[in-house]
């Protein structure tokens, strides 16, 4: 793991002479707005599904799929079944990516939505434990897989589509558009709940209440297939196979034979933005109802933070094109390690002006300035013809480690530690290290600071991949 994180005897920026064509002004501006639109439609649905079921596990599942266990087993099991679908994200990364290296972004993220909106829209109908005990979690893990398998290649096709279609001096600003599906997507199921759960009795809330946004997500995905019908094709994939149609090599050979060091630092530097969200988002609020305290506090001040994002993430976005991606990735991972101690003390305060204050700073600064650099980073890393292997591999494999079993590694440790979070802040602060060393390993890709050129091949208009 070492080896491959080491920088290469060779000069670490393998880059091209920019062409002087007219690709570098990206596609026409209102197609290049489409395409954002298309991509953050299946970040919203897939983020959707993301802060649903982990809400749902949070208020419901314990006690519709789990009822027979103590409340804190029963939240651990169903925080389980949430991690259950990151651990087949990374094989639909690599199915979903050898289809969009081979045979093209949209057709792999037409098929990517579908799948994803299909298993949102399915866990609203399963069965439950008293209708069909046991097997009711059975089926519900067996949904999360199959939906996992085609969020797999969602994320990562989205920004790509994106990053390939920008201009090349404003990569970073609009990628980072593409990012905007996450909080948006936390903002829409988090006012669903809040006005369900509140409305409801307990008893309708349980046996039907906790379906509807399940079952709304239908809209998102009809939306978001519709716009992404309607897309072009990536010019830099077309140009990038004109010639090699047949005779590419396999794309994740290729990633493992030449990038090993981009694949697995990218991999690494995933980590800090895959456990910070849901640490900031989802476990504070749980800590917050271990002490006891008022819950709609902490998730009051999560949704001003996310707010606070939504404005953010453009701006940082746009930074990474004028200072670099690496800089503002390096500097927002430091800045969430530090922050990880006073989250937890803000909360604990109960004062809500502290704690909003932490959780802007967490999310809007934090979360955000790791964020927004990704969009454009990680597709910068790769070359054209396993630019989506690697990117999908890169974000699959980094969330299923980091993100996948957050809730449940720091529920348990909070158990473990009587009520301490002492562990938890080890352990967020291990794998936001992990980042930081990572980051300090890889090279910077933004052309504004590489003289106009490219890190990695990327063809444009007028180019074709040599053979």
């Amino acid at each position: 793991m070492n080896e491959s994180v080491t920088p290469d005897p060779a000069p670490p920026v393998r880059a091209e002479p920019a062409p002087a064509d007219s690709g570098a002004a990206g596609v026409p501006p209102r197609a290049l707005r489409r395409i954002v639109f298309a991509s953050v439609i299946g970040t919203v649905a897939e983020y959707y599904d993301f802060f649903i079921y982990g809400t749902a596990s949070a208020l419901a599942f314990n006690k519709i799929f789990f009822p027979d266990v103590s409340p804190a087993l029963g939240t651990l099991a169903s925080f389980s079944t949430y991690a259950v679908g990151f651990f087949s994200r990374p094989l639909g990364g690599l199915v979903w990516g050898l289809v969009g290296d081979r045979l093209g972004r949209k057709r792999a993220l037409v098929f990517t939505l579908l799948l994803t909106g299909l298993g949102t829209f399915a866990v609203g109908c399963l069965p439950t434990y008293h209708q069909i005990g046991i097997w009711a979690a059975v089926i519900l893990v067996f949904v999360r897989l199959v939906q996992g398998f085609g969020v797999g290649g969602e994320q990562g096709g989205a920004i790509l589509l994106t990053a390939e279609a920008a201009p090349r001096a404003r990569r970073g600003f609009w990628a980072s558009f593409v990012q905007l599906g996450s909080p948006a997507a936390y903002l829409v199921p988090t006012a669903l709940f809040a006005v369900l759960d509140g409305h409801l009795s307990d008893s309708a809330f349980l046996s039907w209440g906790w379906r509807v946004p399940f079952w709304l997500s239908a809209f998102v995905v009809l939306v978001g297939l519709f716009v992404r019908s309607r897309i072009q094709e990536s010019e830099t994939f077309r140009a990038a196979t004109a010639d090699t149609a047949g005779r590419a090599p396999s794309p994740v050979r290729t990633l493992f034979a030449r990038h090993r060091r981009e694949l697995v630092g990218g991999l690494l530097a995933k980590f800090v933005e895959a456990a910070v969200f849901p640490f900031y988002t989802v476990f504070l609020v749980s800590y917050a109802d271990s002490l006891h305290h008022d819950t709609d506090t902490v998730l009051d001040a999560v949704i001003i933070a996310v707010v606070c994002e939504l404005v953010a993430l453009p701006l940082l976005g746009r930074l990474t094109d004028k200072v670099g991606r690496r800089p503002v990735f390096l500097a927002a991972a430091v800045l969430n390690l530090v922050l990880v101690v006073p989250a937890f003390e803000a909360v604990r305060s109960g004062n809500t002006a502290v704690i909003t204050a932490a959780l802007i700073a967490g999310l809007a600064l934090g979360h955000a300035g790791t964020y927004a650099p990704q969009a454009a980073y990680f597709p910068e890393l790769f070359p054209s013809a396993a630019r989506y292997s690697g990117v999908s591999l890169v974000w699959q494999f980094g969330s299923m480690i980091a993100s996948g079993p957050f809730t449940v590694v720091a529920a348990a440790l909070l158990i473990a530690g009587d009520g301490s979070y002492v562990w938890d802040a080890v352990y967020v602060g291990a794998l936001i290290a992990v980042s930081v060393v990572a980051l300090s390993l890889l090279p910077e890709t933004a052309p504004g600071r590489l003289g106009g050129r490219e890190y990695a091949h990327w063809p444009h208009r007028d180019e074709r991949a040599p053979a």
